[in-house]
């Protein structure tokens, strides 16, 4: 059974290195909702895409089968599941739930099930939620506040992004993400930087607190 540190589940094909690349790399898995074809791009022509900034990066994957945008929760809790029973990992990125598209807010209802405190799952003992552009642009509901922050290369993750050349829009442009990531990184005081929300983090025993 292999090991990894880091596992990030991503709703769509892009959603990792939007926001997560402080954690893309030899030791993380991403697990990917699903792709779709699309009128001016083929959901064969995005994995390919993903493939080539994969084996950029170094970080392992798995793609499910569901419908992008109707992403039901019955269907995603049992995979992410199998995914962290298998792979074990330290640390698990989930998406925000403030998300206006249903396939987020989906993911992140499954990813909390399937990181629930159970007595045969695998307990993760870091879950992190990533933001993204559009959740800070447009939320739906109040966002998670970022509290964890870590310092990243601002033209590492733009080079990254780059491969995604299909999915390049105006409201997560490279100027948006770079904004985004220099707020970040203000917070933090560095350049740059993404924020996470802490779910839950164990501490091992003996840890002092005071």
């Amino acid at each position: 059974m292999e090991q990894v540190a880091t596992v990030i589940i991503s709703p769509h094909i892009d959603d990792e290195v939007l926001g997560c690349f402080a954690f893309l790399g030899p030791r993380t898995r991403v697990l990917y909702g699903g792709v779709e074809d699309r009128p001016d791009v083929s959901g064969a022509a995005r994995v390919a895409e993903m493939q080539r900034v994969a084996d950029q990066l170094g970080f392992g994957w798995d793609l499910l089968e569901n419908v992008v945008n109707q992403y039901r929760l019955e269907d995603l809790i049992e995979p992410i599941e199998r995914c962290l029973n298998e792979y074990r990992p330290d640390t698990v990125l989930i998406p925000q739930p403030s998300s206006y598209n249903q396939d987020h807010r989906a993911v992140y209802e499954a990813a909390i099930v399937a990181t629930r405190p159970h007595d045969q799952n695998w307990l993760v003992p870091r879950v992190l939620v990533y933001e993204q552009p559009h959740t800070m642009l447009w939320p739906i509901a109040e966002a998670v506040e970022p509290t964890v922050f870590c310092e990243i290369d601002i033209a590492a993750k733009l080079a990254a992004y780059g491969g995604y050349a299909s999915q390049v829009r105006g409201h997560r442009s490279p100027e948006v993400v770079e904004a985004l990531a220099r707020l970040r990184g203000a917070q933090m005081g560095r350049p740059f930087a993404e924020g996470f929300g802490l779910k839950r983090l164990v501490l091992p025993g003996g840890t002092a607190l005071g």
